[in-house]
């Protein structure tokens, strides 16, 4: 789960293998203030939550993976926040060492629809991306794109999304450790349209709940932004 805010919390939120179950909770608890879209109805999905009071929902869809074996799409959203446009996007990417090369297609996909998004508007991409280090290497970013973890200046803190050596969900007996979540930005180009840049990011769901387990096997990410 990643978490994109801008001054106060919960303004928008994207979740990466929701159930069922869970949406119909999410809904009874806050449909009141958010506007819930969902990247699928079976098995698990992406989802986005936006706070209504802040942010107008414009449009959304979903682009299929065309290659995928695992039911994998991007939910992409245009909304309005301050008068802003705003494109945001979440993705689970292809799971497992052996499906580099579907995960490679994935990003390619993701950055053409970032690089493609009018200059008027700021793309935020955020989720699950299962991305080993050389496998962003060898497909690379558009210079117009930036990794927020990377423009933060790589924060130790925030390093590692997925490790065993500290979360214990899966019962993993050696420690691995992997940057599988990533926040991607693409700021807006044209002339007079405010510039968005990250002021800070973190990790939440470090806590273990009254059960003894975590919320999910990956830490979430929480980022701040600012525009000027």
């Amino acid at each position: 789960m990643g978490k994109f805010e801008e001054t106060r919390p919960n303004s928008r939120s994207l979740f990466e293998e929701l159930v069922q179950p869970y949406v119909r909770f999410l809904h009874k608890r806050l449909g009141v203030d958010y506007t819930f879209i969902e990247g699928g109805k079976e098995h698990y999905f992406t989802g986005m939550m936006l706070k209504k009071s802040r942010i107008t929902l414009l449009d959304s869809e979903i682009v299929a993976y065309p290659t995928t074996q695992m039911l994998r799409n991007l939910l992409v959203a245009q909304v309005l926040f301050r008068g802003q446009k705003l494109c945001l996007m979440t993705s689970h990417f292809e799971s497992c060492k052996d499906s580099a090369e579907e995960r490679m297609r994935q990003l390619q996909l993701v950055m053409r629809k970032m690089s493609e998004a009018p200059d008027d508007v700021t793309v935020l991409f955020g989720g699950d991306t299962n991305l080993r280090a050389a496998e962003v290497a060898e497909v690379g970013l558009p210079s117009s794109v930036c990794d927020v973890w990377e423009q933060l200046g790589r924060p130790l803190c925030c390093r590692f999304t997925w490790d065993t050596k500290y979360n214990t969900n899966n019962n993993i007996p050696v420690n691995r450790h992997f940057r599988f979540d990533r926040v991607y930005l693409r700021r807006a180009s044209k002339d007079g349209v405010p510039q968005v840049d990250p002021d800070s990011m973190g990790l939440v769901g470090l806590e273990k709940l009254k059960c003894g387990r975590f919320t999910s096997d990956h830490w979430g990410i929480y980022c701040r932004f600012s525009a000027e």
